[in-house]
């Protein structure tokens, strides 16, 4: 069985997250969406908040599973058997920390490899800072991110 795990903070979990998921979805019997419990890093949503948007975001796949995990990546790929890690790329600006990355989990992990999916260039400017930006601001998330997490977005005061 092949199985993938796509790492990160989802804070929020945007429309270009889901369409590397959609992707990733297709060319592995599983892929575990894994969402990082980084205590040194300052959420705007819990990790009960983002797991719940994602998996309300992600419920159309049968393949696709969300949790969560702290500690090294590698570990935690280790532990699901996982043989791929995967990360989106939207810019040359990405390529170069997800370079180091994928090297330094390679230097740890050699059996597991890392995948790099290109973002679709609709989504190529977005990240979940943007989002949070936006939507505290007032603007149109609507096209950016899934229905769950506009709702939380319009129920909660973004930033404030």
């Amino acid at each position: 069985m092949k199985i993938a795990i796509y790492p990160g903070s989802f804070d929020p979990v945007t429309n270009g997250h889901v369409d590397v998921i959609d992707r990733a979805a297709k060319l592995f019997n599983k892929v575990i969406v894994a969402v990082i419990r980084n205590p040194e890093k300052r959420a705007q949503f819990s990790l009960t908040e983002r797991v719940g948007m994602l998996k309300e975001s992600l419920a159309h796949h049968k393949n696709v599973m969300v949790d969560s995990f702290d500690g090294l990546l590698v570990d935690y790929a280790r532990k699901k058997k996982a043989t791929t890690i995967i990360r989106g790329l939207r810019a040359v600006s990405d390529f170069d920390y997800e370079f180091q990355m994928a090297l330094t989990n390679r230097k740890m992990a050699p059996k597991i490899e890392t995948l790099f999916f290109m973002t679709d260039y609709k989504y190529s400017y977005l990240s979940s800072s943007f989002v949070k930006q936006i939507a505290k601001l007032g603007g149109d998330i609507s096209s950016l991110v899934p229905k769950a997490v506009r709702e939380k977005l319009k129920n909660r005061k973004v930033g404030g």
